[in-house]
């Protein structure tokens, strides 16, 4: 049997996407990705927790999300989770849990849209 590595969130850009034109000319883009979910307690009280994903997205998706997406911007994303690691300046080893995204829609209002007035 096959396995299945998908993920979806909708969430808000912690800041702007980092972008980078790597060798042959390959567009990488990172960006941070909030999902905050609210729930009562016993007693009514309204909580709110945010859990922070980062997001890799390369080649046009990395050009389109430089091109549009800012901080706070809010946008679908469906990719894979990936696991890396790589050695820091101190020489130790660390580990990185990423999404990579293969789909992104971006939900904010279009700005001066003249025909949702």
């Amino acid at each position: 049997m096959r396995g299945l590595n998908k993920v979806t969130l909708i969430g808000n850009l912690g800041a702007d996407p980092d972008y980078q034109q790597l060798e042959g000319n390959v567009g990488v883009a990172k960006f941070s990705l909030a999902t905050t979910e609210a729930y009562k307690d016993k007693n009514g009280h309204v909580h709110h927790t945010t859990d922070w994903h980062s997001i890799v997205l390369w080649r046009s998706l990395a050009e389109l999300t430089h091109k549009y997406l800012r901080k706070g911007s809010m946008v679908y994303v469906e990719g894979k989770l990936k696991n890396r690691q790589f050695e820091d300046k101190e020489g130790r080893t660390r580990y990185v849990t990423e999404i990579v995204a293969d789909q992104i829609i971006m939900l904010d209002k279009k700005v001066g849209n003249t025909e949702d007035e």
